[in-house]
């Protein structure tokens, strides 16, 4: 059990940092190409990605028992 809550820590954090970075740098070319190096779309894109980050985190562990789209059975 403690392994699969060390593999879900590692998979949130790597999709975290992924999302992020995607939004930050879709947000840089949005802001050199359309909003005349504005930094609203940098911050706005970057947030988008943390907050989608976040939101994948909070589903993956409040389903403590589905592990890669099997049931796993309670080991008590």
């Amino acid at each position: 059990m403690a392994d699969e809550h060390g593999r879900k820590w590692d998979r949130c954090f790597a999709d975290t940092v992924v999302k992020t970075a995607t939004g930050l740098g879709v947000g840089v070319v949005f802001s050199v190409l359309l909003f005349k190096r504005r930094t609203w779309p940098v911050s706005f894109g970057s947030g988008l990605g943390l907050g989608m980050g976040y939101a994948n985190c909070q589903h993956d562990f409040r389903s403590p028992y589905l592990i890669h789209g099997h049931m796993a059975k309670d080991q008590q």
